[in-house]
Order: structure tokens, then C-alpha cells, then sequence
């Protein structure tokens, strides 16, 4: 393996760098997915002129951490002043603003670059401080691994005095991160009294700043190491912890309900589940493939596509014994849903998938998605029945633009 102290370049990066600025110039910055709007998600609508502005800013690629960072700044300026009159829920409200908005700007940094590590510490510093005047309680979560530690955040629902919590480790996506898995306020685990650890696994953001690079293995020792730290915790209920995971987080997910049957369910969507992943890396935007060799440790194309034969779910997935769900887009464009019902077909445990009419990979913004059950809080409510042992038939569900849903039993 090479590791990334080298330039990541690949053949598509370099043949199409010209055409990723001109896309971006004729339909902004969401080009490849809807970042700033999952990323002003969690924020709320105080937020929306800062993400409104950005996307008003970027008209190419090299532009983009650089309208976050200002924007970023701008907000961190704010905290300190409302925390300096006393002004505690504003000042909260702008370090966490102002934490999702260094995280974005570290997103193009596909190396440890100065820049990169000084824009990872401004985000610890503005979250940290959020944490402190946060509305429950939150705390920064340091997993032993491999003489390092995966970096996460533990969230308690508001209220939480004393007892056994049911919680979820919150896995994100390749392009996201663990401060914006958890909403500002009026959170689906938070607010349904499920407690919440936002945990960076192997390659994912801060952990790849920390040296420690994705690899199926990682992924598994990780699942193990997670497990161990969130069963000994005092506020949390060793027999009702499960994890979920969106995007790529879908597939590392997965690989820890196969491989840690301490998890008492599994919830994924906007799936991950091609084997070698080659659509995302080689028909999708060229930013996913350098991300993910970034994420992997490699600068060198060829010995990257060779590692790619070791990702998949295959040989793992016919292990896993607890409930599932999967939630997918009928049209994704980043993982094929035949590869969803592949996975599906193969599991040997109660089940349940729900497709979404015209949906691409992020599940939403088509009529099947606001007509229908809504995504996200179908996943919170399925993992809520399922952390209370509450039983479920094993169906397909499919969302059709109307909103109605037609099931078929497996």
C-alpha cells in the first residue's frame, strides 16, 4: 500500500478536471449530490442563508473549501461574541453552525495537508464549544484502536438524569461526518429517547486525519472495539444497541451487524452495496474514487483497483442474524438497486427493504419520498420497534410516486 503522503491522482480526475468546473459552474455545487442541503439539514432554517450564500459563491471546484471556511469563520465570529454577552443559546446555536461548516470545507482536502489538520482542529474547537452549552448532553468519545482511537461524539436524549439508555452508533457517509449526524434540535434518535454515538470508523474523516485508513478488516475490528466501549458505558442498555449507517456508511454497517452479533439491529439507506463498488468510482463523479483512495491510505491508481476487489458484503452479510432494513432509491445512480436486492436475497434474518419510486442514491426530494412514509423517520421509527424486541414481517415495501406503499413478503 502506498500511503497518502503522495498527490492522489487517477485518469479520470486528470481527463475531466476541466469538465467537473464547468458542471459546477452551469449547476452549482450539488452537482454530484445534495450536500448543502444535508449538510444545512442539521442545522435548521437559521442556517439557510449561510448555505444560500455558498452556493451562490462556488463556480468551481477549487472554490469550495474556501467559501465554507469564510463562512465558517463568519459564523465562529458570531459564537464568540453572543458567548461573551451571555447569550448562551446563540452562542450554541453558531458553534455548531459554524462546526458543520469547517467540517465541509475539509471535504476537497484529500490529503493530511496543513490546511486540512488546521481546519479539523477549528471544527473540535467550535463543536467542543457547542457541547458545552448544548440543550443534553454531549461528549467527546474516544475509541481505542490499533494504539489510536476512532474520534466520536456521545449524545444523551435532552432530560436524561439516571438508567439504561437503547442508542445507536450513527455511521455517516463517505463525503460526511459525524458532527452532522446528529440535528441541532428536534433530533429522530435524540427526540425518541434513544441515545446516540456520531462515531468516524476506519478512513472516515477524522479518523483518516488520524492515520487510520478504511479497510474491510479495519471495518470489523472496529465493529468489535465500538461494541466493547458502548456496552460498558453506564447510561447505555448493552441488550438494545444497534447501528445504522447512510451511503457507504450502509456497507460498513452491514459489515458490523455481520460481524459483532452484540448489535440487536441493523438500519441503512442510500446504499453502498455494489461489490467493488465500480459505478461509484468509475461512472460516477471523479471526486468519489480520490476521496475513497484517500480514505484508504493509496495514491496509486492501480494498486487502489485492486483493493477495490476486497469491498463487498459477500461473505459477510449471510451471517447476520438480527433485523434489518434497507431503505434505496429505485434509481440510484451511485449503487445500482439490484445490488440492494441481492444483499436482501442473501440475508437469513428478518428483513425489510423499502424502495422509493425515482429516487436516486440520496433517498428524497421525489414525490414517493414526500408522499410516502418520509425516510428518515421510517428508519427511526423501525429501529425504535426494534430496540423495544417489538416484532415485524419480513416484506418488501415499495413507495410508488402517489405514496402509497405496495408490500410483498419474502
Amino acid at each position: 500500500m502506498t500511503k497518502a503522503h503522495k498527490p492522489i491522482t487517477t485518469r479520470r480526475w486528470t481527463e475531466q478536471r476541466w469538465l467537473l468546473d464547468n458542471i459546477i459552474r452551469s449547476v452549482g455545487i450539488d452537482w454530484d449530490q445534495p450536500r448543502t442541503i444535508s449538510y444545512n439539514s442539521p442545522c435548521g432554517p437559521e442556517a439557510n442563508a449561510d448555505f444560500a450564500g455558498i452556493r451562490e459563491r462556488v463556480k468551481k471546484y477549487a472554490d469550495i473549501s474556501p467559501a465554507f471556511e469564510t463562512a465558517a469563520r463568519r459564523r465562529e465570529t458570531k459564537a464568540r461574541a453572543a458567548d461573551d454577552a451571555g447569550e448562551l443559546v446563540t452562542a450554541r446555536n453558531s458553534y455548531f453552525y459554524a462546526a458543520i461548516l469547517f467540517a465541509a470545507s475539509q471535504w476537497p482536502h484529500d490529503e493530511n495537508s496543513d490546511k486540512n489538520i488546521s481546519l479539523n482542529a477549528a471544527k473540535r474547537e467550535c463543536y467542543s464549544r457547542y457541547a458545552r452549552h448544548a440543550d443534553h448532553h454531549v461528549e467527546a468519545a474516544w475509541i481505542p484502536f490499533q494504539g489510536k482511537a476512532l474520534p466520536g461524539w456521545l449524545h444523551l436524549p435532552p432530560g436524561y438524569t439516571s438508567g439504561k439508555l437503547p442508542a445507536v452508533w450513527s455511521i455517516p457517509g463517505m463525503d460526511g461526518f459525524k458532527e452532522a449526524n446528529v440535528a441541532l434540535y428536534g433530533d429522530r434518535w435524540l427526540t425518541r429517547g434513544i441515545a446516540v454515538l456520531a462515531l468516524e470508523g476506519p478512513g472516515q474523516y477524522e479518523s483518516a486525519v488520524n492515520g487510520i485508513s478504511v479497510s474491510v478488516p479495519n471495518w470489523i475490528e472496529a465493529a468489535n472495539a465500538v461494541m466493547d466501549w458502548m456496552v460498558v458505558r453506564p447510561e447505555l442498555d448493552p441488550q438494545r444497541i444497534a447501528v445504522t449507517g447512510n451511503s457507504f456508511g450502509s456497507f460498513f454497517g452491514t459489515l458490523a451487524a455481520a460481524n459483532e452479533p452484540r448489535f440487536r439491529a441493523c438500519a441503512v439507506s442510500a446504499t453502498c452495496l455494489e461489490p467493488t463498488c465500480h459505478t461509484i468510482f468509475e461512472e460516477a463523479s471523479p471526486t468519489f474514487k480520490r476521496r475513497f483512495m484517500y480514505m484508504s491510505g493509496y495514491t496509486d491508481e492501480q494498486q487502489f483497483n485492486e483493493f477495490c476487489k476486497t469491498l463487498t458484503w459477500e461473505g459477510h452479510a449471510e451471517h447476520i442474524r438480527v433485523p434489518y432494513l434497507c431503505v434505496a432509491g429505485e434509481a440510484d445512480e451511485l449503487s445500482p438497486i439490484e445490488h440492494a436486492e441481492r444483499l436482501m436475497a442473501t440475508l437469513q434474518c428478518p428483513k425489510q427493504l423499502v424502495v422509493y419510486q425515482d429516487s436516486r442514491h440520496s433517498v428524497g426530494n421525489v414525490p414517493s419520498a414526500n408522499l410516502g412514509p418520509h425516510p428518515q423517520t421510517l428508519v427511526a421509527d423501525w429501529m425504535q420497534a426494534r430496540l423495544n424486541a417489538k416484532a415485524f414481517a419480513s416484506e418488501r415495501w415499495y413507495v410508488e410516486s402517489s405514496g402509497r406503499v405496495v408490500k410483498t413478503a419474502y
